[in-house]
């Protein structure tokens, strides 16, 4: 495996009246591709902002981000975009369909976005549907699909720009754990084809289907080495 992406001494800091929030402190942190890596945190902890900057959402005040050979700190903003269209699909928590676009329309989006012709765009969309076992819900709306059914469509959809990386924000964290089971399924699937899967959470359950975990507390790193522990680390959240 060759590194993906690598953060070094990356801090982030906001505003608060006259003073200033760090956030996050001398983070480092390189990622091989074909990894599935979980972050684990509880709330608060700077995993939300962490994963901004590594989806190129936000950008760190000092320290240095490379993507993939890329400096992203030298790229301009129309460049950011194409990176987070091309190279990293985002699964959120909250799913984030548009409730006007049936199924079909969801997945296709991002597509429409990178400029394919509309012959290919379908080919790609009914062939991840079919993936994530949904092609029979081509035609339906957000507000006629389950959770489980809506955070596939939302993994479609994040996959269909076939990126390099899967930047996954509490995905289960809207389900049940049945469902959330079967998302997790869905991304050992996919990382086993070679995608690199980033998962973000402070659910110790989800963080263990990790190969790697690094954890994250108030703004700061450190390396679990190895998957977590989901039962000592369930009795630590519960104490």
């Amino acid at each position: 495996m060759s590194a993906l992406l690598s953060l070094a001494n990356i801090c982030k800091s906001y505003a608060m009246g006259e003073e200033e929030y760090e956030v996050l402190h001398d983070v480092n942190l390189t990622i091989e591709r074909g990894e599935l890596i979980s972050i684990f945190g509880p709330s608060g902890s700077g995993k939300t902002t962490l994963m901004n900057i590594i989806g190129c959402l936000d950008v760190p005040t000092s320290g240095e981000y490379v993507l993939d050979g890329t400096l992203v700190a030298d790229l301009e903003p129309r460049q950011l975009a194409r990176i987070r269209n091309k190279k990293i699909g985002f699964v959120f928590q909250n799913f984030q369909l548009l409730p006007r676009l049936n199924t079909f329309s969801n997945v296709e989006l991002p597509l429409i976005y990178s400029g394919l012709k509309a012959a290919e765009r379908r080919q790609r969309v009914l062939g991840m549907l079919e993936l994530v076992g949904l092609s029979h819900k081509a035609e339906s709306f957000p507000n006629q699909l389950s959770g489980g059914q809506q955070q596939r469509v939302a993994i479609a959809r994040s996959m269909v720009t076939e990126p390099s990386i899967i930047l996954a924000d509490e995905p289960t964290g809207a389900l049940d754990q049945k469902t959330g089971q079967q998302i997790m399924d869905l991304f050992r699937q996919f990382n086993q084809a070679g995608r690199t899967i980033i998962m973000i959470t402070h659910d110790p359950i989800v963080a263990a289907i990790a190969k790697r975990t690094v954890r994250i507390l108030d703004g700061r790193l450190s390396e679990e080495g190895g998957a977590i522990n989901a039962k000592r680390d369930t009795e630590d959240v519960c104490r």
